[in-house]
């Protein structure tokens, strides 16, 4: 008898260690959508080189073209999406107070109204999970789960968040979150 489904829409994944190599090596993403017809996150530690303006050739609010631009995610490198929050939104679709959207239009929408009581990341690409494919990578330990917050996905120390969260976690993560990045220069 199978299973029963365990959504990991609103947590954050953390590399357990073993993606080395990969492009999510020591990555953190928040599942924004987990049902039983895949996944779709973002890595919130990859920032890019690149700002939204020189990245969106659109006609963008300036407060939007200074904002660093992420790498979501090896999906669609084209591909945008963002994290908007607020102090109250009504429909939130991620946690409460953060909703995800891709809309060019309502990404200018938030642009032109926005205030220092509102949070915003942008991203380039996504990742995302076949049917079950994220179910299987849990089953071999291949991500450690943490809750996710406001706090960590808008925090400013985007270089250190895989560390942070994993030595909050107690010795074993510790350990692994001050392992270097090649074992074999240890």
């Amino acid at each position: 008898m199978a299973g029963k489904f365990k959504s990991l829409s609103g947590k954050l994944l953390l590399d357990s260690g073993d993606l080395g190599g990969s492009y999510f090596q020591r990555t953190v993403v928040l599942i924004c959508q987990h049902d039983a017809d895949g996944a779709f996150g973002l890595v919130l530690n990859c920032p890019s080189q690149a700002k939204v303006g020189e990245a969106l050739l659109a006609n963008l609010p300036d407060t939007l073209k200074e904002f660093p631009l992420y790498l979501g995610g090896p999906v669609q490198p084209e591909a945008l999406s963002y994290l908007h929050s607020a102090s109250f939104i009504m429909n939130a679709n991620v946690l409460p107070n953060l909703n995800l959207g891709h809309s060019l239009e309502q990404l200018v929408e938030i642009g032109d109204a926005y205030s220092n009581t509102q949070k915003l990341k942008c991203f380039a690409g996504y990742a995302g999970w076949s049917p079950g494919q994220l179910d299987d990578e849990m089953k071999r330990d291949a991500w450690v789960t943490h809750p996710a917050s406001l706090d960590l996905i808008f925090g400013e120390d985007n270089d250190s968040l895989w560390r942070r969260i994993l030595r909050q976690r107690g010795l074993p993560y510790r350990l692994l979150a001050d392992a270097p990045d090649d074992l074999a220069s240890n």
